[in-house]
């Protein structure tokens, strides 16, 4: 899945209706934000770990993402911070929508406005361009930090 289309997508859906679209489709602005950032995690790892695209072992590795391990491995500061800091913000930045997600998704309170999830998607494409830009060995690390258990040698 494309992490861009789902950034455009989040954006229609924020500017839907003109000045006032609907609570519904703001939250499901924030879900499609953060579904970028996952997907973009997942092509990552299943590209750089794989080398050929679209075969059935780029599919396994693509398939390999969790969300809640992604979360928790991007919480591990003693190995987050051996990243640079495009792959930091991008954990981070992971964290942070993953929690929103879940609150546009499951939670009933709160009313969200178009100007903070516009900042939101905002920010979601900033941080995958500039992850994008990372060093290749660092984003494969990270791939491998978030994919993988960690394992005492």
């Amino acid at each position: 899945m494309d992490p861009y289309a789902l950034i455009e997508t989040a954006r229609r859906l924020a500017e839907s209706s003109g000045a006032q679209p609907t609570q519904a489709d703001l939250r499901r602005a924030v879900s499609t934000a953060y579904y970028a950032l996952f997907h973009c995690l997942a092509g990552t790892g299943a590209d750089l770990l794989t080398g050929s695209s679209e075969s059935p072992e780029w599919h396994q590795v693509y398939r390999a993402l969790e969300h809640g391990k992604a979360r928790s491995a991007c919480q591990q500061q003693g190995v987050m911070r051996t990243f640079t800091e495009e792959v930091r913000t991008f954990g981070d930045t992971f964290i942070n929508l993953q929690k929103a997600r879940q609150q546009a998704d499951y939670a009933h309170e709160g009313e969200y406005s178009k100007l903070d999830v516009l900042d939101a998607v905002n920010t979601v494409q900033e941080v995958i361009n500039e992850f994008e830009q990372a060093d290749v060995r660092q984003r494969r690390g990270f791939a491998v930090h978030v994919l993988f258990k960690r394992r005492q040698p």
